[in-house]
């Protein structure tokens, strides 16, 4: 099926952190969202005034401020509808302007192009991970190289392995992951290159994967790339 939506990828910094943002650009419409904006804007701008494009929504996958940080920016630059997880904006309360909560599966049209929510909590309480044609948006869910940190309030080992065992039911091999961070790999590899390179893909049992993942020697917690 032909693609929708051009989608492109935005690589922003803020001292140590360097975080990943989609722009898709809906081919009928001209409208686009974004996903994640993080720490500058410049570049999604110079990309929306080159094709002629409005941004239509904001598509936040939770609401760590890496994540969330140019949302007000954007709520006065363009109005979008900023969307989160209700379970996540309630847990966190999480507020803007223009927020729209959404539940799992529900559907967010924007021109011919549909995103469907998934709600994968782990990493924060009411994560989502936005599943568009073949691009699953996956914040600090899955990683190409693992899964996020789930120390923090709200977070779950054991949420986690479900949510990655249903992403693995749901989401197609052939479908590409687009995470929040990188750690060596560019985004855009298929679901199938992380059901070999990504451990906690491959750990079947749950208290291996929470002892796992709850490890206190993990070194490259913030070895961004």
């Amino acid at each position: 099926m032909e693609e929708t939506y051009d989608l492109f990828t935005l690589k922003t910094q803020c001292m140590n952190f360097l975080n990943y943002a989609y722009l898709g650009i809906d081919k009928t419409s001209r409208k686009a969202f974004v996903v994640d904006p993080s720490w500058d804007v410049s570049q999604m701008i110079r990309i929306l005034e080159s094709h002629g494009a409005t941004l239509e929504a904001v598509l936040l996958t939770h609401s760590h401020f890496d994540h969330t940080n140019m949302v007000k920016k954007l709520e006065m630059l363009y109005h979008p509808a900023v969307y989160l997880s209700r379970t996540e904006a309630d847990y966190y309360k999480y507020q803007c302007k223009r927020l729209r909560t959404v539940e799992d599966m529900d559907r967010i049209q924007i021109g011919d192009s549909e995103i469907t929510c998934l709600v994968t909590p782990g990493h924060t309480q009411g994560s989502v991970c936005y599943w568009g044609e073949d691009h699953l948006f996956s914040g600090d869910t899955i990683f190409i190289e693992g899964c996020g940190l789930c120390d923090s309030a709200g977070g779950s080992a054991e949420d986690m392995f479900y949510s990655i065992h249903r992403l693995i039911r749901l989401i197609p091999p052939s479908a590409r992951v687009f995470p929040g961070h990188s750690f060596g790999d560019p985004p855009g590899k298929t679901m199938s290159y992380l059901y070999e390179k990504n451990l906690y893909f491959q750990i079947d049992d749950l208290n291996h994967f929470v002892n796992y993942r709850n490890r206190k020697n993990n070194g490259r917690v913030f070895d961004f790339k």
